[in-house]
């Protein structure tokens, strides 16, 4: 069992680090291997809409996104940490997603999400909420701590005095250990769910 760990912080050892790394030592004690990935310093474009992964199953720009894309393929899971610049998701980290969602015709169905978000002090939620979007439309269920997703501080050696937040994040990797370990029971004694083909409407057709 394999959950990827997003860090979309352009500093690669700054706060989100921090909530990731605990959480991987969380994952580590729960028999769960975790694989934090650096892609908040990379160069990566959004998405040109072009159409091509839907003919080949892979974004047509060759970068991170397509190496992602094939761990993404087998792991149980995705947690995805950024810092809140404006309210907001870092933007290159959003690029990713966006990509990676778009072009990963994996079956993503009940493999676990969750979103961290850091900051100095104020935005977080809106962020958390932007995050998780990309979960709740993928049949991803969304894993939940004992408080908001969050850790505070400006940098590493301050978000280690957030006790509380270090304590969510540590919560959180337990239950999605919890519900990476249950889906795989269940998986196996009922499958899953029968899917539908996806029905497309717009408002003037």
């Amino acid at each position: 069992m394999k959950i990827l760990l997003i860090n979309g912080s352009p500093n690669e050892t700054g706060t989100t680090f921090t909530a990731l790394s605990e959480m991987k030592k969380t994952f580590q004690q729960e028999g769960i291997d975790s694989e934090i990935i650096n892609i908040g310093n990379k160069a990566i474009r959004g998405c040109i809409a072009c159409g091509s992964c839907g003919k080949t199953g892979k974004c047509a720009i060759d970068d991170i996104v397509n190496e992602v894309a094939e761990k993404f393929i087998t792991a149980e899971g995705l947690v995805v940490g950024s810092p809140v610049y404006y309210a907001s998701a870092n933007g290159t980290l959003i690029s990713f997603l966006d990509r990676l969602f778009m072009s990963c015709k994996a079956d993503k169905r009940f493999k676990v999400g969750a979103s961290i978000v850091c900051a100095r002090r104020g935005g977080l939620s809106s962020t958390f909420d932007e995050l998780n979007k990309y979960f709740l439309m993928n049949q991803m269920p969304v894993a939940a701590s004992n408080y908001w997703n969050s850790l505070h501080g400006p940098n590493a050696e301050t978000a280690e005095k957030d006790k509380e937040g270090l304590q969510t994040m540590r919560i959180l990797a337990k239950n999605i250990a919890f519900m990476i370990k249950s889906f795989a029971l269940a998986k196996e004694k009922f499958g899953l769910p029968e899917p539908e083909e996806k029905i497309k409407t717009g408002f003037l057709n």
